[in-house]
C-alpha cells in the first residue's frame, strides 16, 4: 500500500513536500525529545515503581538493615556462583537431547515448567523445607505442614500438562507428515 503525501502532512512532520526533514524541525525535534524520555504512561508508571520500591526499602530497612543487606549480597551470590552454573548445566543438557533427537524447538516443553515450578521452589522454600514451621504458626495461626505435598503436586502437574501439549504438537507434526505428497527427486 503506497501513502501519499500531502502539504499538511509534510508541514506537520517537519518536512517540506520532498519528504526530507529540514534540520531543527519541530517535528524532529518532538521525536528526539519523545525517543530521549518515552512516552508519558510509561514513564508514569516507572516513576510510580520506583518510588513504591524505594519506600518499600526504606521500611525494610528500618529495623534491621545489616541483616537486610546481607541476605541480598547473600543472595546474589548464591545465585550467581552456585544457581546459575547449575541451572544453565542442567538446561545445556536438555538442548543436547533434545538436539541429538532432531527437535531441539521442543526444549520449551521442559524449560517452561521448570522454570514455574523453580519460581514457586523459590517464593516459598522456608515453608517447602519446614524451616520457619513454628514462626509461620505463630504469624498466621495456620498449620504449614503439606507445603513440600503441594508443591510436589503443582511440579507434577506443570510437568504432566507440559507432556500433553508435547503429545499434541507431535501427533499434528505427524499427522502433516502424512498430508504431505512424497518429494520426487
Amino acid at each position: 500500500m503506497r501513502t501519499v503525501r500531502t502539504r499538511r502532512g509534510a508541514a506537520e512532520r517537519g518536512t517540506p513536500e520532498g519528504g526530507t526533514p529540514e534540520p531543527g524541525a519541530p517535528g524532529r525535534r518532538a521525536a528526539a525529545r519523545r525517543a530521549f524520555v518515552g512516552r508519558p504512561f510509561p514513564l508514569l508508571v516507572l516513576t510510580c515503581g520506583l518510588a513504591l520500591a524505594g519506600y518499600a526499602g526504606v521500611r525494610l530497612l528500618a529495623d534491621d538493615w545489616s541483616g537486610v543487606v546481607l541476605w541480598f549480597v547473600g543472595a546474589a551470590l548464591l545465585h550467581d556462583l552456585v544457581l546459575l552454573p547449575l541451572y544453565a548445566a542442567v538446561d545445556r543438557g536438555v538442548v543436547r537431547a533434545f538436539g541429538a533427537a532432531g527437535r531441539r524447538e521442543r526444549t520449551v516443553y521442559v524449560r517452561v515448567p521448570a522454570a514455574l515450578s523453580a519460581l514457586l521452589l523459590l517464593v516459598w522454600f522456608p515453608l517447602i523445607t519446614g524451616q520457619v514451621d513454628e514462626r509461620y504458626r505463630r504469624a498466621t495461626g495456620r498449620s504449614a505442614d503439606g507445603f513440600l505435598d503441594r508443591w510436589l503436586l503443582i511440579t507434577a502437574v506443570l510437568f504432566a500438562g507440559s507432556a500433553l501439549l508435547l503429545l499434541r504438537a507431535s501427533l499434528r507434526e505427524r499427522r502433516a507428515a502424512k498430508e504431505r505428497p512424497p518429494d520426487s527427486h
